[in-house]
């Protein structure tokens, strides 16, 4: 009986654990608005101190000079503060652009020339 109980309070204790670690894991959320003449055809974001760009963001997707899209990091991190790496079409003027901000903190983000 006592190993039966020992072995409910481990699952419990499991299941709270993985429960809180969820709800600080949140999806980062922001409006990408492109305030230039070209057309951004990738961006990229990692968190800060990380040395390798993740995945287009974008995907098949490209943003054209005065629009605005939705933007959802959902890397299951629960840091805030991310780099991004904006390239335009080939044949632009701009060249690729880098920043960094604290995406928890911004509702909306402009890239501009």
């Amino acid at each position: 009986m006592k190993s039966k109980i020992s072995g409910l309070i481990a699952i419990v204790a499991a299941v709270i654990a993985a429960s809180a670690v969820s709800v600080h894991a949140e999806d980062l959320t922001f409006k990408l608005t492109n305030g230039t003449n070209s057309v951004l055809t990738r961006f990229y974001s990692s968190p800060t101190g990380v040395d390798e760009w993740e995945e287009d963001v974008f995907g098949e997707n490209v943003l054209d000079p005065g629009e605005t899209m939705d933007i959802t990091i959902a890397d299951g991190r629960t840091v805030c503060k991310y780099d991004m790496r904006f390239e335009f079409e080939e044949g632009s003027n701009l060249a690729t652009t880098e920043d960094s901000q604290d995406l928890c903190a911004m509702g909306s983000y402009t890239i501009n020339e």
